[in-house]
Formats: C-alpha cells, sequence, structure tokens
C-alpha cells in the first residue's frame, strides 16, 4: 500500500515546496508526452489542488507522481481539467481514478 494524499493549498508555489521537500525533484511537465502515451507507468501519489477566491474556473492542480519502473518522483502542474478535452487531461484523471480504487481497496 502507498501513501496517497489530497490537500488544498494557498497558491501553487506553496505545493511545489511542499512537494520539493518530499523528494518530488523532477518536472513531469515535460514528460507529457510519455504520461500521456503510457499512463500505467505512472502513478499519482499527491494531490494539490488551487481554486480562485473570485473566480471558481481560476483553478490549478499540482500533482507529486512517480514513475513506477524507475521510483523517479516528479511534479505536474496542471490547469482545471473539467474543462479541458486533451488526451494529458484523459491520462491524469484515468490515473487519478486509479489511485482511488487501489488507495480503498488497501
Amino acid at each position: 500500500m502507498f501513501e496517497r494524499r489530497q490537500y488544498n493549498y494557498e497558491t501553487s508555489s506553496v505545493a511545489l515546496r511542499e512537494l520539493a521537500k518530499k523528494g518530488y525533484q523532477e518536472d513531469f511537465n515535460l514528460l507529457e508526452g510519455e504520461l500521456m502515451d503510457h499512463p500505467h507507468d505512472f502513478r499519482i501519489i499527491y494531490i494539490y489542488r488551487y481554486e480562485g477566491n473570485s473566480n471558481p474556473e481560476d483553478e490549478s492542480t499540482v500533482y507529486g507522481i512517480e514513475k513506477i519502473s524507475t521510483g523517479e518522483k516528479g511534479v505536474l502542474v496542471a490547469g482545471n481539467l473539467s474543462f479541458a478535452q486533451t488526451n494529458l487531461a484523459e491520462a491524469l484523471i484515468h490515473l487519478e481514478i486509479e489511485g482511488r480504487n487501489l488507495y480503498l481497496n488497501n
């Protein structure tokens, strides 16, 4: 069983600092293509969400992600996925659901 947490936070920089302290150093935004093509090679460990005070659509999410085969830890910052119709959004939503199911079944 792995640790899985979801947090709300003040800003994305706070989330990035917290994850850096936990060893999440790589920028997985640079590996976006690999994440979309091979989502089963990754798992989401931490989710930090931010919602703007004045506009609920001003949302971002910082993911603490681990590459399963190497143990490499990194972050991916995404905008509001509820409005996104991209392969990356689909992969992240799939990984969130998969992670929730794994967490609930352990």
